[in-house]
């Protein structure tokens, strides 16, 4: 025979079983229906957000040649400046050596000032 704390605890410990496992019983589940047009716009969108980066940023050019030069002179920048983003970009007929991705003028002409000691022609 249990005692009445006994059989408290022994009710308890069931009742506390019986939460716990009619927890995941009630458990609700979401479904989420995406119109397909949105992916059609939401690659629009990533179309037109990339040609932006390039049109309202400022770069500083500091090489003008041929394809093989213009990435001897890249891989050399990028060795000696890892916070800088340096490209290469081609407008017929010269390949042209582009560094920064600047938001201002201002933070550009700062960096140029810098660049000018090793890289004369930069503008």
């Amino acid at each position: 025979m249990l005692s009445k704390e006994q059989k408290k605890m022994f009710y308890s410990l069931i009742l506390l079983v019986l939460l716990f496992t009619n927890y995941e019983v009630f458990a609700q589940t979401t479904t989420v229906e995406q119109d397909a047009k949105f992916e059609q716009l939401l690659n629009e969108k990533r179309k037109v957000n990339a040609s932006l980066t390039v049109n309202d940023r400022w770069k500083i050019q500091i090489f003008t040649g041929n394809n093989e030069n213009s990435k001897k002179e890249l891989i050399a920048f990028k060795r000696e400046n890892k916070d800088f983003d340096a490209t290469i970009v081609f407008h017929t007929p010269v390949y042209k050596v582009w560094v920064g991705n600047y938001k201002t003028r201002i933070e550009a002409e700062r960096n140029l000032k810098e660049l000018k000691a090793k890289y004369p022609n930069a503008f």
